[in-house]
């Protein structure tokens, strides 16, 4: 099983929709794929039609004590073999709870360790800040995909983004690899032209060799779960994205 932390420091760069394309291509391919809803906005899970009252059951329940088992709180997400685990904005009281609960940092990790052998792949979709669920996410990866709009403000929050990829791994003494994709790419302006040069300047290898282009039908859940890359530019990158993170996430796996 092999567990993939989608984050990036910044809002709106294409975290939710960078899980939900690379979860319905691992399906489509007969993987079995599990993703996990980490952000208290909850954004995975309304665009799989979550009603936001009452509050679901879902990602919360990880961490109470006892906490509950994935296997009852895991949802299907419209097409064979992808589920999901539901968030809501009661996810945002953890952070007053990690100052009494020791161990909090890693309830994540021993939720999806007792589900090992149920899934191939879990993803799992971060909030925008660094936090106590974020840490959880990064603790239990093992690879962190950083979706990073091509755009000057992004850069900085990809620096920040890098850094705590870095603090995780030195603290959990295992390799977290990091893949940076290039997002809502405009190939007619300018400044995501010199942006994208400068993120393969700074960041190199680390960063997808082409592009995910802007592309509105994206926004279709509908047509995002079909996961048939021939369908349209922007699932073709996607397509092309998958092939080059499990090739990336490859050489890990077989030292594990």
């Amino acid at each position: 099983m092999r567990i993939w932390a989608v984050a990036n420091q910044k809002g709106g760069v294409g975290k939710t929709t960078t899980t939900l394309a690379l979860g319905s291509l691992l399906a489509q391919r007969g993987r079995r794929v599990l993703m996990i809803d980490l952000d208290p906005h909850a954004s995975l899970s309304r665009t799989l039609g979550t009603p936001a009252d009452p509050p679901p059951r879902g990602t919360l329940e990880l961490f109470d004590e006892p906490p509950a088992g994935l296997a009852e709180l895991r949802r299907p997400a419209g097409r064979e073999g992808l589920d999901f685990v539901a968030a809501h904005a009661g996810l945002a009281t953890l952070e007053k709870r990690s100052a009494t609960r020791p161990g909090l940092g890693l309830a994540l990790s021993r939720a999806i360790e007792a589900a090992r052998g149920q899934y191939d792949h879990v993803l799992l979709d971060c909030p925008p800040t660094l936090g106590v669920l974020m840490v959880n996410a990064l603790a239990a990866a093992d690879l962190a995909i950083v979706p990073t709009q091509t755009e000057p403000l992004a850069l900085f929050g990809l620096e920040g983004m890098c850094r705590t990829a870095a603090m995780i791994e030195r603290s959990r003494q295992r390799a977290l690899p990091v893949g940076i994709l290039p997002t809502l790419h405009d190939r007619r302006t300018r400044v995501a032209h010199d942006t994208l040069l400068e993120l393969r300047e700074r960041h190199g290898r680390r960063v997808f060799d082409d592009v995910i282009p802007v592309d509105t039908r994206l926004r279709d859940t509908a047509y995002v779960l079909a996961a048939n890359p021939a369908g349209g530019r922007g699932l073709i990158a996607y397509d092309a994205a998958l092939l080059w993170l499990l090739a990336l996430d490859r050489p890990l796996e077989s030292a594990a």
